[in-house]
């Protein structure tokens, strides 16, 4: 408070001195906390013009606990000298005493101490000098009386290294005497109150300033976390599009929708326990669409539909197991086995965005949980052009417009295409997505007519995300890691879409 003692200390001080004060020293003569003197001062700005000050930073020299230590006790490598009577010391010995280990290879380089490894008992250690000055020490109680600056910076480097000596930033105030430089003062009112009012002494008192550039209290509220603001801005891009949003609550799925119905046969290295997080229980999905699997199994196991299939046993006990599903795919699956018993059929847009989870290997750009965005497009004779068309409306809405398709393999879409886009910063063509067109094998079965096919594509939540915040660990964006602030300082989401030019119409 600003009629504390050491306020009032600080004014008198003040009033005698010609210039001004320094709040450290100030501190050191009263005997007190620099902490107090700095309360004081600021205690003393809020009542006007009072004092003047000014905030400055310096750097010094401090010793750190180990080096205090080191400056009243001696160092580690005299220690160990000092230690080592004339007959000399077993290193074993040596080596259990508390500066042993780090003063041996000190002592060692400074050639204060030889190793006999020719006794019978051991090696042992003896002087190879008489006598000799702790360096380390002294220059350390030079920096103890304020005289750091005196040695080299070879030295000051050295005992840094060994963490004896830090450099601390120090920040003073320089006060001064203020316009209205008084050693008496009186507490300002902040309030006025209906006695002031009714009493007259309102007139006499002083007053607060009002501050009217003094910002308010935030209200308290939730924050979107960065994934949610750029999933809302994938979601608006889709909606624009024509797409509707397929239902993707289940986390759970079983292994017949999640692989079984996209054409992925039960010996497929993604099926692995490796890749896959499967279910104990409940161990099996219960329910499932008998006539369509029975369809499934025979496309797998026996071939149809132009496919002469996999050739290989498919059993419904592996179809049955529950997993954490490996993708959204699934959820696109049941959406359109849902679209083939509407009859007659009607073209669709789908989309998804949501979480998934593979058994991966952790590191800085994968976890064993990520999200999905995904579309799908399901109409009469779409070939692979009108995909490639898709894409690029889709990415030109997100503020990507040169792209590249090169051929890549999916078990369920052929032809299949990886997406490529040409990143400024990186000056280099880094993949944002996969698409193909979904193979007949697991399209008929689900009972689409044959003239029906379905484009699909799909990129990850976080990649785009992480590039867009400037993220480059997924595990400050996700997990126990993530620092809160970043969610409550992170701005919202623009995707840098290029508006389109208008059409233009060429003359008759």
């Amino acid at each position: 408070m600003a009629d504390g003692p050491v306020a009032e200390l600080l004014l008198r001080r003040l009033e005698a001195s010609d210039g001004g004060l320094d709040s450290a020293e100030l501190a050191t003569e009263l005997g007190v906390e620099h902490q107090a003197v700095v309360g004081a001062v600021k205690s003393l700005q809020a009542l006007g013009e009072v004092i003047e000050a000014e905030l400055r930073s310096t750097k010094r020299w401090e010793l750190t606990s180990e080096g205090e230590e080191i400056a009243r006790e001696g160092s580690h490598e005299a220690r160990v000298f000092r230690s080592i009577p004339p007959e000399g010391l077993a290193q074993s010995e040596l080596m259990r005493l508390p500066s042993g280990k780090v003063g041996f290879s000190k002592a060692m380089s400074n050639k204060w101490i030889r190793v006999d490894k020719s006794m019978a008992d051991g090696p042992r250690v003896f002087r190879v000098v008489d006598s000799m000055e702790d360096e380390v020490q002294r220059r350390l109680q030079m920096v103890q009386r304020g005289q750091a600056e005196k040695l080299g910076e070879k030295e000051r480097s050295e005992l840094r290294k060994r963490k004896l000596l830090a450099e601390v930033t120090l920040k003073t105030y320089w006060v001064s005497k203020g316009s209205a430089f008084s050693t008496s003062i009186s507490k300002q009112e902040t309030e006025l109150s209906p006695e002031m009012i009714s009493s007259g002494s309102w007139q006499d008192r002083p007053f607060k300033p009002y501050n009217f550039l003094a910002q308010g209290v935030l209200p308290d509220s939730g924050h979107l976390h960065p994934l949610l603001k750029v999933r809302s801005q994938f979601r608006q891009i889709f909606l624009e599009m024509g797409f509707t949003e397929m239902p993707t609550d289940n986390f759970i799925e079983s292994s017949f929708w999640n692989f079984d119905a996209l054409f992925q046969p039960q010996q497929h290295p993604a099926r692995d326990q490796h890749d896959t997080f499967f279910i104990r229980d409940p161990a099996e999905a219960l329910q499932l669409p008998m006539d369509y699997v029975q369809r499934v199994k025979r496309t797998h196991s026996q071939g149809g539909y132009g496919s002469q299939g996999y050739k290989y046993n498919w059993k419904l006990d592996e179809a049955r197991k529950n997993l954490l599903r490996t993708h959204t795919t699934s959820a696109s699956a049941r959406a359109l086995y849902r679209l083939a018993q509407k009859k007659p059929f009607t073209p669709a847009k789908y989309f998804s965005i949501d979480r998934v989870f593979r058994n991966e290997t952790l590191d800085a750009t994968h976890l064993a949980e990520f999200h999905q965005i995904e579309g799908v497009v399901a109409d009469h004779g779409l070939t692979l052009g009108h995909l490639m068309g898709v894409l690029r409306e889709f990415f030109t809405k997100l503020g990507i417009t040169q792209l590249r398709f090169k051929p890549a393999y999916n078990p369920y879409t052929e032809p299949s295409m990886e997406v490529f886009s040409y990143h400024p910063g990186l000056k280099k063509w880094v993949e944002v997505g996969n698409s193909g067109v979904f193979r007949p094998e697991m399209l008929l079965p689900m009972g689409l007519p044959e003239n029906v096919s379905v484009i699909a594509w799909g990129l990850s939540l976080e990649r785009p995300t992480m590039i867009k915040y400037g993220i480059n660990n997924i595990r400050e964006l996700v997990g126990h890691k993530v620092n809160l602030q970043m969610v409550y300082d992170s701005p919202l989401c623009r995707l840098d879409a290029k508006p389109k030019p208008p059409p233009t119409q060429e003359a008759a």
